[in-house]
């Protein structure tokens, strides 16, 4: 008998282990009112197939957080509800075939000591202790993280279920929902059958959260958003009884694409193949409960046959399951958290890439305090559904590139590595300029954007490598036009929004930290913050005209910058409108590159006309566009806006005239090493929503004096009096051949104090560059820049000089000569 109420808080759909989880959640916040649907059984999608690997160490801080929350909570769980989890703490390997893949783990486990994680680099030797039954004979390292687990994910999913119904939350199995109601922007209750069609009604409801695993996409397009996910087949075999095996940790060989789990005596042995087979993309079947997919021995086969070279003893062990079963991925193999963009009321947590029981306390942890407060607990960017584009929710995009993603979890993972599928979605004006120029893309946000050019005669693609990979000198060369002489670059991928009304100043005075209260034409650099003065975004702002402005965004966080300004549009009387694809956008930047531009339009960009920081309307060729005089490179240079049906003229005009003067078409590569040597921040990793703005060094963008309140107000007036908690400091390495990228660990007089949050080559400073955040509350900023610092690079030390203004240029004298 289903006995549902008709009202409820939230109605979560779904009842995996993501799904208990935030109920669990939501109920110890104190929520009422929580109910949980399930439309078969708990577990029954994809939980209770799940291989169970809990560890701790992930891709960033913050996600590293998540996991090891997740390990404390599995290791109460059973003393809270009864309910045994299975976990223990029997830790993880991780060998090195490659030099490469040797180097991978060496700065995984640097950056393991940076997040506090527990990691040793071991020998062969002791490898061989701890795993007495492997094949060492190619191993060129390993890294052994003592305190990773493992545990029964399918009690896991029921204790946190259990605990969730102590805590007065509704679950109800066997039970569909079939329709989401909704009104404008916000959902406002569910439609729900029962399974065997003996009962159905409709609850109204505050929230609905999205945790419906594989099904998720289905999900979200009856709640109106885009929840891109799609199933791929994942495989794995378990032994019959091994005699004699006892405890052993988890070993992952990520050449061989494996990872090798004892549980009770047996081998579970499985796989992230680099070629997926994706799933279902006619739909999942109605009737899918604990289900198995078909055997593919074929496909399997060359992972087993590496398998029993590298464990011998799975040759005479017999096979008692060949498994393979759905797990849905992601388009970058992030999983989805957060409050949808299209919606105000609909939450997502979805699509866990293989990894849902090491991250589902986590998740649902961070979660539930953002429904409770309003705002995310801390920096989830890597994750927030926000970063997710409209497009790919297609449903070809997805199988396309579900084929990619599912194996990327154990390819090596060089920096700059670009996805191989899917590609071609998004092209600027200019795209075919470019490629014709040889230009090598890569991919961000969809957008086919040129990361360097290839010489005359040179192959069009990356060679990957953790050391100088083979655009190493294009890219310095092009830094070096840059620097030296001009060069133009494709700016079109970046977000442009244009708001406009009325009421257009004041939202703009109130969403925004700068004083947007200008003359027409002036460009105004601030960061639109949340309340405790973290920066949710950076941006630049134009004013075209009294009722009218420009906001651009980096490419990757337009929609998430667009969702902000719209949910904190309240009564304001504006129209905020994506432009992106509407203008093309070529920068031109270097010592000439006044001189290119006096070339090709009759205009004048002298300092006393278009100083630094306005824009104005010219005449370029035969056609028109807008210079606005900002730099991300720190040189003198425009951005130049044209209508797409012009774009390809004024790239011709600006290309042909530059012949002479040596212009050398350029790509973001050397975008991202210019702009690191100035010190420019790069939002989603110098700033985010938890780096206070004071301490991330630009208070100055900020005026708090403009005469009018805005988000945040109150959090930078404190932190200018009480001092910043940290600086954001830039180093760089004293040595010239070393490589940083980011997560590296800074350690101040000897001491880890926290790790770079970008890095890269600076071929003017001649050595690499980093940026990275000092804990220094109460401190002068000469006493942080009067210690002794070092970067640890792969667990070599090596020392770096330190400062607060930029190394190149710190006057910023170039920008505006």
């Amino acid at each position: 008998m289903v006995d549902l109420p008709q009202k409820a808080r939230v109605v979560i759909i779904g009842g995996g282990v993501i799904g208990c989880s935030v109920a669990y959640h939501l109920v110890k916040k104190g929520w009422k009112d929580v109910v949980l649907l399930e439309r078969k059984q708990l577990t029954s999608g994809t939980t209770w197939h799940a291989a169970g690997l809990i560890a701790q160490l992930r891709a960033t801080a913050n996600m590293t957080k998540l996991a090891r929350y997740s390990q404390e909570l599995y290791g109460a769980l059973e003393e809270e509800t009864g309910v045994a989890t299975g976990f223990k703490r029997n830790g993880s390997i991780t060998v090195a075939l490659t030099e490469e893949r040797h180097e991978e783990i060496l700065r995984q486990a640097a950056m393991a000591r940076a997040f506090g994680v527990e990691v040793e680099e071991i020998s062969n030797e002791r490898v061989k202790e701890l795993y007495p039954h492997v094949n060492l004979e190619d191993v060129k390292g390993a890294v052994y993280l003592p305190l990773d687990g493992q545990g029964d994910p399918a009690n896991i999913a029921l204790a946190l279920a259990k605990g969730a119904r102590q805590g007065g939350a509704r679950i109800q199995e066997r039970v569909k929902v079939t329709e989401i109601a909704k009104t404008g922007r916000t959902v406002t209750g569910v439609d729900w059958v029962a399974d065997d069609g003996s009962a159905s009604g409709h609850i109204e409801c505050d929230m609905v959260v999205n945790c419906a695993g594989m099904w998720g996409h289905e999900v979200g397009r009856m709640a109106g958003v885009n929840v891109p996910l799609h199933a791929c087949e994942h495989f794995y075999i378990v032994t019959e009884n091994i005699d004699g095996l006892s405890q052993l940790p988890v070993l992952r060989v990520p050449d061989e694409c494996a990872y090798y789990k004892e549980d009770a005596g047996k081998i579970l042995l499985g796989a992230f193949e680099p070629n997926a087979k994706p799933w279902a993309m006619e739909g999942i079947p109605d009737s899918f409960e604990f289900d198995q997919l078909p055997e593919d021995f074929d496909h399997f086969e060359p992972i087993l046959e590496q398998a029993v070279n590298r464990v011998p003893m799975l040759a005479e062990a017999g096979i008692h399951t060949f498994f393979n079963g759905p797990e849905s991925f992601t388009p970058d193999d992030a999983y989805h958290l957060g409050l949808a963009p299209e919606m105000d009321n609909v939450w997502v947590a979805a699509g866990f890439n293989s990894i849902g029981i090491q991250s589902a306390g986590g998740a649902g942890q961070a979660l539930a305090e953002w429904m409770d407060t309003g705002e995310k607990p801390f920096d989830l960017g890597d994750v927030d559904i926000s970063r997710m584009q409209p497009f790919q929710g297609n449903k070809q995009y997805l199988f396309e590139r579900s084929k990619e993603t599912l194996g990327l979890l154990y390819a090596d993972h060089f920096p700059y590595r670009q996805k191989a599928t899917a590609r071609g979605v998004r092209r600027s004006p200019f795209h075919h300029h470019l490629k014709d120029a040889g230009a090598v893309f890569g991919e961000l946000a969809g957008w086919e954007r040129a990361n360097w050019f290839a010489n005359e005669g040179q192959e069009r693609q990356y060679h990957y490598s953790w050391k100088r990979q083979n655009w190493f000198e294009n890219s310095a060369a092009e830094h070096r036009a840059i620097r030296e002489n001009v060069g133009m670059y494709d700016m079109s991928s970046f977000g442009k929004i244009r708001v406009e009304g009325p009421d257009a100043e004041a939202f703009m005075n109130y969403i925004g930290g700068g004083d947007y209260s200008c003359p027409v034409g002036k460009i105004v650099y601030t960061q639109f913050l949340n309340t405790t003065g973290g920066i949710e975004a950076d941006v630049t702002v134009t004013r075209l005209s009294e009722c009218a402005y420009l906001v651009v965004t980096p490419a990757a966080t337009r929609l998430a910058d667009q969702t902000w300004m719209r949910r904190h549009q309240g009564a304001f009387n504006v129209v905020i409108t994506d432009v992106t694809a509407g203008e093309g956008t070529l920068a031109i930047m270097g010592p000439n590159a006044r001189k290119l531009l006096q070339a090709v339009s009759p205009n004048d960009f002298s300092n006393e006309a278009n100083p630094f920081g306005t824009a104005q309307e010219i005449e370029i060729g035969m056609g028109l566009a807008r210079a606005h005089r900002v730099t991300y490179v720190g040189e003198l240079g425009w951005e130049i806006y044209m209508s797409s049906d012009m774009a390809g003229h004024v790239f011709e005009t600006l290309h042909a005239a530059g012949q002479d003067m040596g212009l050398k078409l350029c790509g973001m590569h050397m975008m991202d090493s210019c702009r690191i040597e100035k010190g420019y921040r790069h939002f989603g990793h110098d700033i985010t929503c938890e780096d206070h703005v004071v301490d991330a060094g630009l208070g100055f963008a900020v005026k708090v004096d403009k005469g009018c309140d805005f988000i945040g107000r109150e959090a930078v007036i404190k932190r200018k009096e009480t001092g910043p908690e940290a600086r954001l400091l830039q180093f760089k390495l004293t040595e010239a051949e070393p490589l940083l990228f980011h997560n590296e660990p800074i350690l101040r007089d000897g001491k880890t104090v926290g790790y770079l949050s970008s890095g890269n080559y600076g071929h003017t400073l001649g050595a690499a560059v980093g940026l990275g955040y000092v804990p220094c509350a109460g401190e002068k900023a000469t006493d942080v820049l009067a210690s002794t610092y070092e970067i640890d690079i792969c667990g070599t030390r090596v020392r770096a000089e330190a400062s607060l203004k930029p190394m190149y240029d710190p006057k910023s004298e170039r920008v505006k000569v």
